[in-house]
């Protein structure tokens, strides 16, 4: 059975792109739409979305109207995601028919967790498909390491800079020596036994954090590996 469909309708191709990614790493089937055309489109096909992610000031429609369109034929769940804040647009929002009204600085993973909540309701599933690897996701901004099952672990300046050092290393493996270049300070001389006790920490705070074991493979006289896949955001 195929996984539930979310359609993010945002005529902003980077917010658009960025929902997008990052609902789909997170196992979730989404893609993306940037006119209300698009939408009605979506809304026509045998497998309509389940859940929109619905932006109000679109180019050829008002998000709003468009909510009350929606509502009346189907039965998806919607989330509106708008500029809009203010209690009179937030009722507004509810009124023509939007199970959620968020404002655009709202955290990814709180639109992820309504989308779940909202497939859960209409009784969709909202699990992973059976062959999706597991991603691990190394937030650059928050210097945080988020787990598959998007459980977050909080990295110090080191233990960020040698996994975005890492993951980011255009080699299969990331070299010892580019790894102690990236992480040496002028205040802290990096050696070899300084990386190596690096990976240690880092390893046994992910098992710790998470449960599960640090993708982080030793290759014997090169370096390091990360060897499952990972998105740096």
């Amino acid at each position: 059975m195929p996984m539930s469909r979310i359609l993010v309708v945002e005529d902003e191709d980077r917010l658009r792109m960025d929902i997008v990614d990052f609902l789909c790493l997170t196992g979730l089937n989404a893609s993306g739409a940037g006119s209300a055309a698009d939408l009605r489109a979506a809304m026509a096909e045998d497998m309509p979305p389940r859940v929109i992610i619905l932006d109000v000031g679109l180019p050829d429609g008002d998000g709003f109207d468009l909510a009350s369109e929606i509502r009346a034929h189907h039965t998806c769940g919607i989330v509106m995601l708008t500029g809009l804040e203010g209690s009179e647009n937030r009722i507004r929002g509810f009124d023509s028919g939007a199970d959620v009204y968020l404002v655009k600085d709202t955290p990814l993973r709180e639109i992820e967790a309504c989308v779940r909540s909202l497939l859960r309701r209409t009784g969709e599933s909202a699990e992973t498909a059976s062959d999706a690897k597991p991603v691990w996701v190394l937030d650059s901004r928050e210097w945080t390491l988020f787990a598959p099952d998007r459980q977050a672990l909080k990295l110090t300046a080191t233990e960020f800079a040698f996994l975005n050092a890492l993951c980011s290393s255009t080699d299969d493996v990331a070299r010892r020596e580019d790894l102690v270049e990236r992480l040496d300070r002028p205040t802290v001389k990096f050696d070899n036994r300084h990386l190596d006790a690096v990976v240690s920490r880092l390893r046994r705070k992910i098992g710790e954090g998470t449960g599960l074991e640090a993708p982080i493979r030793s290759v014997y006289g090169v370096g390091y590996t990360f060897t499952a896949p990972v998105s740096i955001r």
